[in-house]
């Protein structure tokens, strides 16, 4: 028999605030544990919470992103569940009225593009975090991420296959990306993800007895959880191994299996009720208006006008549009200095280079756009050469408040075609190197270059080639 695959996700984004949802403690990760917290995301008595406008706004534009209609009233609710890294034993999240309804999101794989219809998207704070340590058999609670703010982004159970749900994921990623709602980095959790999956005969629309995997970090883990999962429901199906029952499980990418950790829960063991210390968020045309306008073009969008207006070729525009900050930085530089395909070269080589040296992604790339298209212009100008040119560009990625001209000027790479000073240095390596001079003159053009090289050298780049080049062998000729 055979059988399809039926899944649907819940997506946990953590939003790009520089405060949590409820109260003025940073939301950044990282930093000492239980140093981002104060008696609100803590769950003191007496603590009433204040909701973050900029997380209301970030939620708006995700759901913009994603083709969904956003609830103009959008309500709180108390979710009730006991673990001990909720200190109020229960979350504030949304249930009545989310934020935002009824979107799609198009994927593309192998067999082509599909519709993905999302029902829902609620913002929610988050829970702290356990930290388990086995030589003490103990486990400690760290409520930095407490109130952290999130939006959960609930698929409906469109998708069959561990391919589609990647593709999912990387296009949610893309997208929540170039709106600068997250950084969606899945390494530090800001990007995580509930599996909910089901096996039925093929053609039945009867849907399967479902288990939840919770927590997914990481494409390559959902990708290998959910090729095992789908493999023990068939296998249960067709020789009764187990008995499959409606349960959330934990995925050990170690062992590459799943395992039990409690019955899944339904809506009404949540017991959801209006969180009575939250006012309906009323959202007017006006703070509707400035978020919608505030959205960029899609990547896909972008990527076309750079095709067709800047004449890049499709894959230079395939990797700028892969990430808001080097289109934005390409944009910068582009205004600057007018020279679409070098800024891409200068971003695509160079600039990736060194974020890839200093182990960053392309989201994290903070030079000045106007000053890259600055240096650009001056290499293209003959005032600065390329080598010197790399090490101005080295010099900006640790400090993105220096101009470009000024500071060749204070490092001595100006281009200069003194010709005195061209004509003295040629003189001196061209005497302390008779052989290549002669290989030259027997026909070898490798021997040039060897010439050509130490006097750039001894320039210290500072030179026009073609004048230097011309020097050089005028000299040679007269010898």
């Amino acid at each position: 028999m055979r059988y399809e695959t039926v899944i649907g996700l819940e997506v946990h984004i953590e939003l790009a605030t520089d405060s949590k949802i409820f109260c003025s403690c940073s939301a950044k990760f990282g930093g000492e544990q239980n140093d981002h917290v104060c008696p609100a995301c803590c769950g003191m008595p007496g603590m009433l919470p204040i909701v973050n406008r900029h997380v209301v706004d970030l939620g708006m534009a995700a759901g913009m992103m994603l083709n969904c209609d956003i609830n103009r009233t959008t309500t709180f609710d108390k979710k009730s569940y006991y673990y001990p890294d909720l200190p109020c034993s229960y979350q504030t999240t949304q249930w009545f009225a989310p934020i935002c309804v009824n979107g799609t999101v198009e994927i593309e794989t192998s067999k082509g593009k599909k519709n993905v219809r999302i029902k829902q998207i609620h913002m929610e704070e988050d829970a702290g975090k356990l930290v388990h340590d086995d030589w003490t058999n103990t486990s400690l609670v760290d409520f930095n991420r407490t109130s952290v703010p999130l939006i959960e982004i609930v698929s409906q159970p469109d998708l069959s296959s561990a391919e589609e749900v990647v593709a999912y994921l990387e296009r949610l990623r893309s997208l929540l990306r170039f709106a600068k709602v997250s950084e969606c980095r899945m390494e530090q959790g800001s990007m995580r993800c509930d599996v909910n999956l089901s096996v039925r005969p093929e053609g039945s629309t009867k849907l399967g007895v479902r288990t939840e995997m919770k927590n997914m970090n990481s494409i390559s883990a959902i990708t290998r959880a959910i090729e095992y999962e789908v493999a023990r429901h068939i296998d249960a199906i067709e020789n009764g191994t187990e008995e499959l029952v409606q349960e959330t499980r934990r995925w050990d990418d170690v062992k590459g299996k799943s395992f039990a950790m409690r019955n899944k829960e339904t809506a009404g063991d949540y017991r959801y009720f209006p969180d009575p210390n939250i006012m309906p968020v009323v959202i007017d045309d006006e703070w509707f208006d400035s978020v919608k306008n505030a959205l960029p073009e899609f990547p896909e969008v972008k990527k076309a006008r750079y095709i067709d207006e800047l004449g890049l070729g499709e894959y230079d525009a395939d990797i700028l549009t892969g990430s808001r900050a080097l289109c934005d930085c390409f944009e910068a530089a582009y205004a600057k200095c007018g020279l679409a395909k070098e800024v891409a070269n200068w971003l695509i080589s160079d600039c990736m280079n060194i974020l890839n040296k200093k182990q960053l992604t392309a989201d994290m790339l903070n030079i000045n756009g106007d000053a890259l298209g600055e240096l650009i212009a001056l290499v293209n100008d003959g005032k600065v050469g390329r080598a010197n040119a790399k090490k101005i560009l080295l010099a900006m990625f640790d400090d993105e408040t220096i101009a470009p001209a000024k500071y060749a000027e204070e490092q001595g790479f100006v281009v200069s075609n003194d010709t005195g000073k061209i004509e003295a240095v040629i003189k001196a390596v061209v005497e302390a190197d008779p052989k290549s001079v002669a290989d030259y003159k027997g026909g070898k053009e490798k021997a040039l270059m060897a010439l050509f090289g130490k006097c750039m050298k001894e320039l210290k780049g500072n030179c026009d080639p073609q004048v230097l080049r011309t020097i050089l062998i005028d000299h040679i000729n007269k010898i």
